[in-house]
C-alpha cells in the first residue's frame, strides 16, 4: 500500500494533502497513523489542520475529522465543499472538471427551452420546469434546477450534475436516471448529484 497522505507545515497551519486516487479504506488507516504521530508533536500546541486534495463525500469528511479530534484537540478545516453553497459548487466543479470544455449561459431557460452542449455547462439562472438541459460531460445550474438535465449524455459517467437548489422529479447521468419521488425525499436546497460506481445508481448529496 502506497503512501497516500502528506503532511506538512506553512504559516502556522499543518496541511494533510490526500492523493486524489486514494482509496477510502487506506485514507482512513494511514490517517490514524498520521495522527498518532502528529500527536507526539503537537503536545500542547493547537494549530489548526487542514485537508486538501482528494475531493471526499460528507460522511467521509466526518470520518476523518473524528479520527483527528479522537487524538488532538485542534480545528479540522477542509478545502473543499462541505455544504454546497453556490461559492462551493463553483470549487467543485473547478477541481473536479478541470480538463472539459465549458460554456456559460447567462439567464434562466424558460418551458420549452433545450440546450446542449459537447462539453459542460454553466447556468447562471434557473432551468424551469419544461426546460432541458443536456451535455456530454457537466451540468452546473447556480439557481434552482426544476427542468430536466442530462449529463454525460455520450455515455460519461464520471459527470456530475450541481444545483443551488434542486426541485425536478427526473436526474440523468450517462444512461442511469434518478427518478425523485416528492413524498419519499425533501426538496434540496443544494444539491451534487453523481453516479455511485459501486451501487451502479445516482446518488445525491
Amino acid at each position: 500500500m502506497k503512501n497516500c497522505i502528506n503532511v506538512s507545515q506553512k504559516n502556522n497551519l499543518v496541511q494533510i494533502k490526500i492523493s486524489s486516487d486514494a482509496k477510502i479504506e487506506d485514507i482512513f488507516l494511514q490517517m490514524r497513523k498520521k495522527v498518532m504521530q502528529l500527536k507526539k508533536i503537537y503536545k500542547e500546541e493547537k494549530t489548526p489542520i487542514m485537508i486538501t486534495g482528494k475531493v471526499l463525500k460528507n460522511k467521509e469528511m466526518d470520518e476523518i475529522e473524528e479520527i483527528i479530534k479522537e487524538q488532538l484537540d485542534v480545528d479540522v478545516d477542509f478545502d473543499m465543499p462541505k455544504e454546497l453553497g453556490l461559492s462551493n459548487i463553483k470549487k467543485t466543479f473547478i477541481q473536479e472538471v478541470s480538463n472539459s470544455e465549458t460554456r456559460f449561459h447567462r439567464g434562466s431557460l424558460r418551458s420549452g427551452q433545450r440546450i446542449e452542449e459537447e462539453g459542460s455547462i454553466v447556468i447562471l439562472g434557473d432551468v424551469n420546469s419544461g426546460a432541458e438541459v443536456v451535455a456530454a460531460d457537466n451540468i452546473v445550474v447556480l439557481g434552482t434546477l426544476r427542468g430536466l438535465a442530462h449529463a454525460g449524455a455520450k455515455g460519461n459517467t464520471k459527470a456530475i450534475i450541481a444545483a443551488g437548489k434542486l426541485d425536478t422529479v427526473q436526474l440523468r447521468i450517462a444512461n442511469i436516471v434518478k427518478e425523485i419521488n416528492r413524498d419519499e425525499e425533501p426538496l434540496h436546497r443544494e444539491a451534487y448529484v453523481y453516479i455511485d460506481g459501486e451501487k451502479n445508481e445516482v446518488v445525491i448529496e
